[in-house]
């Protein structure tokens, strides 16, 4: 017997079968009384919904976590961007204001050692 999408149905030793209906994920359950014993095939049945239910609460807090965590590292880069912005804007306005300094110290001195070949060339030809 052979469902839609190709997938062999669950069929238990003691007649009970299940097949899906249409295209939802709706499952059939179909019990053949005279091989089944019902209360064994209610207790595996309820045994496997459980198990499904415990799992299904294990991935629901697991993503649970997953999304505080990414929400968590979301707002630490938006702080460590932050913070490194300042820095750099920090960082620019101090080289503006030192910058200007060291290239007024570069001009005196070039000037200087002009000065000073200036002179040198004028002394020497003496």
């Amino acid at each position: 017997m052979a469902t839609r999408g190709g997938a062999v149905p669950f069929r238990s030793s003691d007649g009970l079968s299940t097949r899906q209906v249409g295209n939802s994920d709706e499952v059939q359950v179909r019990i053949d009384p005279l091989h089944a014993d019902l209360d064994d095939e209610i207790l595996v049945l309820r045994s496997q919904v459980h198990k499904l239910r415990h799992v299904a609460q294990e991935i629901h807090s697991e993503a649970k976590y997953q999304n505080e965590f990414m929400d968590q590292l979301q707002m630490t880069l938006i702080r460590a961007q932050a913070s490194l912005k300042n820095n750099m804007r920090r960082l620019n306005s101090s080289i503006v204001r030192s910058g200007s300094n060291h290239v007024m110290h570069v001009v005196l001195f070039a000037l200087f050692c002009l000065f000073l070949v200036y002179f040198w060339s004028k002394f020497s030809r003496r």
